[in-house]
């Protein structure tokens, strides 16, 4: 397991629980479950950074660049420009040309736009970017979108922060069957057996904010997840029985003494 790499464009990294800063109640909380979690990778809103005043530290202040990657991503965009250019702004912030591309126009149930984002996509790859983007668990655009050079794809589990669990299985399924960039199950998790789940099946990762954010306890909410993660690796790479209709017994029958 330890040569078990998450290999993203060429960069490899142990972890394969990708974690968000928003929704916490403070930095130090936000510090403490990062640590929690053993993510390598993680998200930062950029359109949600106070950059007004220069004097006021963000979450780009609290996170440890040394330890880190740090992935700028675009949510709050609901048109493909804005999503380009908080892109080009996250790169110009962190120095980073890696982004997780959102573009959500629906303000309700916050479901990703398919045709904006294969449309951003194709303008980003073209600027130089790697591009992350988070999607509906659709698998004819996921295929669309590794074939236009993505790094990864990142179907939703089902609404972001609704902790409904993956509610998209199926489809997450047909992703990772057709698809030949990394599957990263986003949004939706509620709970470690979700994001179990997700690696059990086949998905490379998973990325995970509100749990862990909105936990009564989030830094062991995000060990939590951490475990979660690496035994559903485990379960994955052993390769689970299949199921059956009847009962099988575990211990064989024959050669058994009989009562007479």
């Amino acid at each position: 397991m330890s040569e078990d790499a998450l290999v993203i464009a060429g960069k490899s990294f142990r972890s394969r629980l990708m974690v968000g800063t928003g929704k916490y109640n403070s930095p130090e909380e936000t510090v403490a479950a990062l640590d929690a979690s053993g993510a390598e990778i993680v998200t930062v809103a950029i359109r949600r950074l106070d950059l007004d005043n220069p004097d006021k530290p963000t979450e780009l202040d609290y996170i440890d660049w040394d330890r880190y990657t740090v992935l700028p991503n675009t949510a709050g965009c609901k048109t493909v420009e804005e999503a380009l250019f908080t892109a080009r702004m996250g790169r110009e912030l962190t120095g980073s040309n890696w982004v997780k591309l959102e573009v959500i126009p629906d303000p309700k149930y916050l479901l990703p736009d398919p045709v904006g984002t294969l449309e951003a996509a194709k303008q980003l790859i073209d600027d130089g970017f790697v591009v992350l983007p988070y999607i509906y668990a659709d698998p004819l655009l996921a295929v669309r979108l590794a074939d236009l050079g993505c790094a990864t794809v990142m179907p939703l589990g089902s609404a972001i922060g609704s902790g409904q669990g993956i509610l998209t299985l199926e489809e997450v399924k047909i992703i990772i069957e057709n698809v030949d960039v990394p599957v990263i199950v986003d949004a939706g998790l509620g709970a470690p057996s979700d994001a179990s789940l997700a690696l059990e099946v086949g998905a490379d990762a998973v990325l995970v904010n509100t749990a862990i954010a909105k936990a009564e306890q989030p830094s062991v909410m995000a060990k939590a997840f951490a475990l979660g993660v690496e035994a559903g690796r485990h379960a994955y790479l052993s390769g689970r029985i299949p199921k059956k209709r009847y009962a099988s017994a575990s211990s064989p029958l024959e050669g058994v003494p009989s009562a007479k």
